[in-house]
């Protein structure tokens, strides 16, 4: 079983890097693979909801967003990591997400979730709340811990010395590898994820 791990900041080894290393260590200890796919400081899309998705993924394919869709479909679990700016998840991410989700949804679905969020200060909880909308709208069980996913940190390293932002990551990975190691024993039982009934949308509402 593998978890994707997703760096929403452009710094490589920044903060949000040092909170999903965290994560990534302790499943490890829970004979769980992980992966951080690094967004980059690259220009990445928004979705401009064209609805001229591919194969692939999205049909604009000049940056990382199909690579992203690519991994996807191989990965059993999910952590989106973002940097807080100004006290909402960083565009690049958003931008990323809105495309992988609209062009490539079924790769994440009925895989379990969970956002992290690294700020100085503020804007922490905020963040995680708009990240975990992609899960909700897609059939994905969210993971939890025991307390909202956050670290603090400015200078790279410092989340580090958030003992329990650390933690909380910790047992956020623990958490993950449960529920993953559940899902795989009920399919071994014969327990797959339920049937989705056919979209109905009332677009008449306004």
């Amino acid at each position: 079983m593998k978890v994707l791990m997703l760096n929403g900041s452009p710094k490589a080894d920044g903060n949000t890097n040092r909170a999903l290393t965290e994560i990534g260590e302790q499943l490890k200890k829970e004979s769980i693979d992980y992966e951080i796919f690094q967004i980059g400081g690259q220009a990445i899309r928004d979705c401009i909801g064209c609805g001229q998705c591919t194969e692939k993924g999205c049909v604009f394919d000049d940056d990382v967003t199909n690579a992203f869709i690519a991994k996807a479909q191989e990965a059993d679990g999910f952590i989106f990591g973002t940097p807080v700016y100004y006290a909402h998840p960083s565009g690049r991410i958003q931008s990323l997400l809105d495309r992988a989700f609209y062009a490539g949804g079924t790769a994440f679905a009925f895989k379990p979730g969970a956002a992290v969020a690294v700020a100085r200060r503020a804007g922490t909880t905020a963040s995680v709340d708009v990240l975990e909308k992609y899960f909700g709208i897609n059939n994905m069980p969210t993971v939890p811990s025991t307390y909202w996913n956050v670290a603090h940190g400015r200078v790279p390293g410092e989340a580090g010395q958030d003992l329990e932002g650390m933690q909380t990551m910790r047992n956020l990975a623990r958490n993950m590898a449960w529920m993953l190691k559940c899902i795989e024993a009920g399919r071994k039982a014969g327990i797959d994820h339920p049937e989705v009934e056919k979209s109905a949308r009332t677009n008449f509402i306004r």
